[in-house]
């Protein structure tokens, strides 16, 4: 189903103590020497009942993490493994981070209010514990960008500036610092199960499975509780990577433990949107082998999902968790369509004749070289604007078989009216970082982040989650 925004009255709901003392460890939080308040996401404050938190209180929340009322009385740093770039490592968890509160939204959904760079915790592994400014305003660029795409994704729900010199060996330093909070469905990753496997820990293996189910999924657990939640993960993390591959999104950091169990995307550090459908491109400069290319992201994702069904053997048998795994090469091509229409303004027809469309619309986009922002935008509800850049032959079936789809979405949206799309490519991100940097100028970031709402707005409500 879809999740649109809906308001709320608060709602705490704190159910991680249901899976027992094993999962995380109790953590203070960073004294820092500022707070400067730098982001407030109001939109989905108002979905969990905390919009009529004043600046001041806000702070106090999310900077010195005054627990919120009847919620969690003290932050929990999250224990998991991960394959990170396919290499298992048992010694990660929340290293610069943890989860703060948990509440419901107007949905019922329980979601977790965690955090990002709020200090040192027993999983840092010799790091400080703390996020840079100029991560924290790209992932507000990332989340909104992505969430204006229809693709599930965490929000960046507060950003505020600490009063710290960092150094890093990616970015000029001494840079600025700050603290995030993000609001996101669930906590629970793919490396939470590995950690349940590796330790060969069957109750807390059931404990999960059954939380999954019941608080992530509304559903009561049946005769094969692991094959269950398998499929559920299955559709939903097809749907992830169809929907990055449709909006041009290269993650970066692919591996288990950057994998939630709901489907929905999170995480955003060297991400990037790739200008042209390049399916070498990757966001990393560290992943030298192409692993999380742009179209090698399906894969990546379908590869983290068979290290949870290796992990649920612990309390099942293979072969339910073998024909759900199964399942992510059918759903994947059908997501694709699905959302590639949705993002076009086009009703999809039977599917062979619809991927076809597909097919030839990405064959056209990689030979003629044409960015994928432009494409959408030119071509959305099949009335097509600026036909001469698409005079090329590799255009003709495109443009003889999109006439035969019909149209849907609004293309009456004042944002279809204008000449160019929104796009957010690394040199933007760079300019309005520059801006913060070296004025402490915020309108190119409060005005991006206003332009691509308008967009999300003209885009309506993305296809259901499986």
């Amino acid at each position: 189903m879809r999740f649109p925004l809906q308001p709320a009255n608060y709602t705490p709901a704190p159910q991680i103590a249901s899976l027992g003392p094993d999962l995380s460890d109790p953590v203070t939080p960073a004294d820092f020497p500022q707070t400067i308040l730098r982001f407030r996401n109001d939109r989905w404050a108002a979905a969990v009942g905390l919009d009529g938190l004043d600046d001041a209180a806000w702070v106090a929340h999310f900077a010195r993490f005054v627990p919120l009322p009847d919620n969690q009385p003290q932050p929990l740093a999250l224990r998991y493994h991960g394959h990170q770039f396919q290499h298992y490592n048992p010694d990660i968890g929340d290293g610069r981070g943890f989860l703060f509160a948990q509440l419901r939204d107007g949905h019922g959904r329980l979601l977790d209010l965690g955090t990002k760079g709020s200090g040192v915790t027993p999983w840092s592994r010799a790091g400080d514990g703390r996020l840079t400014l100029k991560g924290g305003v790209r992932e507000i660029l990332a989340t909104e960008m992505l969430e204006a795409l229809g693709v599930y994704t965490s929000r960046t729900f507060s950003v505020i500036e600490t009063g710290e010199a960092l150094y890093r060996g990616d970015e000029p330093s001494p840079t600025r610092s700050a603290v995030l909070t993000r609001l996101s469905h669930s906590h629970i990753r793919i490396g939470t199960f590995q950690r349940a496997a590796f330790e060969r820990n069957a109750a807390l293996m059931t404990r999960l499975i059954d939380y999954s189910l019941r608080e992530l999924y509304d559903e009561e657990p049946g005769d094969h509780p692991a094959s269950q939640l398998l499929h559920h993960v299955v559709a939903r993390t097809a749907d992830l990577a169809a929907s990055y591959m449709v909006a041009g999104f290269v993650h970066g950091v692919l591996n288990s433990d950057n994998i939630n169990v709901t489907g929905e995307s999170f995480d955003y550090g060297p991400w990037r949107f790739t200008p042209e459908w390049t399916p070498g491109f990757t966001a990393a400069y560290f992943d030298h082998q192409g692993l999380y290319a742009f179209a090698r992201q399906a894969e990546a994702i379908h590869w983290d999902v068979a290290q949870l069904a290796v992990s649920l053997r612990l309390v099942s048998e293979a072969a339910p968790l073998i024909a759900a795994l199964e399942q992510f090469a059918e759903i994947y091509p059908k997501r694709l369509v699905l959302r590639f229409f949705w993002r076009l303004g086009l009703t999809p027809a039977d599917h062979a004749t619809s991927a076809a469309f597909v097919e030839d619309a990405v064959r056209a986009l990689i030979e003629t070289r044409t960015e994928i922002d432009r494409f959408f935008f030119d071509w959305r509800g099949g009335d097509l604007r600026n036909a001469a850049h698409y005079e090329a032959p590799q255009w003709d079936n495109v443009r003889a078989a999109a006439a035969t789809f019909a149209p849907s979405g609004d293309r009456a949206h004042p944002y279809w009216q204008g000449d160019m799309p929104c796009s957010l490519h690394i040199e933007e991100v760079e300019a309005i970082w520059a801006a913060i940097a070296e004025r402490d100028d915020w309108q190119p970031l409060h005005a991006k982040v206003a332009a691509i709402r308008h967009m999300g707005q003209a885009h309506g409500d993305a296809p259901d989650i499986p």
